[in-house]
């Protein structure tokens, strides 16, 4: 690939980074996660596993929706509160978000930049992922919901009392910002092109917030620093590539795409997701996949719902674990390795398996 192609590719998908985060960071700051999240406990009526019920399928609407490092960073900190002050076994909630932000990545173009880059490679609208990916996407939550209800079944049972009333900054404010997420799922699942998508979002929420709260325009709502990272290792990778990667890779991962050699491709991804990041794994095995629509789904499965063992993985782990410190929770990664080493080897082999049968 030429330098320009390369810039030609990456320059809207980190348009749509950009624009993406604008839209989450200010719909946070208008009060949609805490107001759902206050929502949910009503509705719960008490009951702490339909609570943490409602809480998972919120974890998954906003990875699927607003990405993975929006449910690790924006949804995190306010389920955590919540649970607090109802007096709930946090790590509960916050093994929640943080698997399901990885797992549930599967599930439309937005919800991990991985995701965006396979669609450019396979010349996909939005609904043709949908498609190709929601056997693999079903097939996560689904065992991940399991292990979660599993490993912290003496936690789900028992009441809680009232939630407290949440604090709204700006109703109509709040309102728009309700709207936006609502739809942006939707419209981007029937086909509108992603980039453009956010792009009208973000406008649109910020200019409310110029006429509503223009004190919650900053910079720093920005990702410089991540949108500087993607850049760089795309230029990395690619240098790499020009070297020779893709054919020692190409070795290590075979060519098929029979049921052993989609296993074969996901348990090769996956470890270099959790070797390295996910998003350097998937960018230097995209050229192994061959463009081939299955193995290019099995790519996926590994980079994104695999990296759940070590805390580099995935930055999304990273952003999630520095919102549990800021709550007055220590992470144990032992903890964490040794539930990522029961969880990521089930949560792959369903996967394969899926896709395997559903094609």
């Amino acid at each position: 690939m030429q330098w320009q192609e390369l810039a030609e590719r990456v320059l809207p998908i980190l348009g749509f980074l950009l624009c993406l985060t604008v839209v989450a960071e200010l719909a946070d700051f208008a009060g949609v996660f805490a107001v759902l999240a206050n929502k949910m406990a009503i509705v719960a009526r008490g009951s702490v596993v339909r609570l943490w019920m409602l809480t998972a399928l919120l974890a998954v609407a906003s990875t699927a929706v607003l990405s993975l490092d929006t449910t690790a960073v924006l949804l995190t900190p306010v389920v955590l509160a919540l649970a607090t002050q109802l007096e709930l076994d946090r790590a509960l909630f916050a093994y929640t978000t943080v698997w399901l932000a990885n797992t549930a990545s599967l599930v439309l173009p937005v919800s991990n930049l991985t995701n965006l880059l396979a669609l450019d490679v396979l010349h996909l609208d939005a609904p043709g992922f949908v498609r190709l990916m929601w056997p693999v996407a079903t097939s996560a939550i689904l065992v991940t919901v399991i292990a979660l209800a599993v490993i912290f079944r003496r936690s789900l049972g028992g009441r809680y009392p009232a939630a407290p009333a949440v604090e709204v900054l700006d109703r109509p404010l709040l309102a728009v910002a309700m709207v936006v997420c609502v739809l942006l799922g939707p419209a981007i699942a029937v086909g509108v092109d992603v980039t453009y998508a956010s792009a009208v979002a973000a406008l649109i929420l910020v200019v409310s917030c110029v006429l509503r709260a223009p004190q919650l325009l900053s910079p720093k709502m920005v990702p410089w620093a991540l949108i500087g990272g993607a850049g760089a290792l795309f230029v990395v990778v690619q240098i790499a590539h020009d070297h020779g990667l893709t054919r020692f890779l190409g070795v290590a991962a075979g060519a098929g795409d029979g049921t052993g050699d989609l296993f074969r491709l996901v348990g090769i991804s996956a470890l270099g997701a959790n070797l390295v990041d996910n998003l350097p794994s998937y960018l230097a095995m995209e050229p192994v996949a061959q463009g081939n629509p299955v193995r290019m789904a099995a790519l996926l499965l590994g980079v994104n719902a695999g990296p759940l063992i070590t805390p580099w993985a995935s930055v999304a782990t990273l952003l999630w674990a520095g919102r549990c410190r800021a709550a007055g929770i220590t992470v144990s990664w032992g903890t964490f390795a040794l539930r990522g080493l029961v969880l990521v080897p089930v949560l792959l082999a369903a996967g394969a398996l899926a896709l395997s049968v559903s094609r």
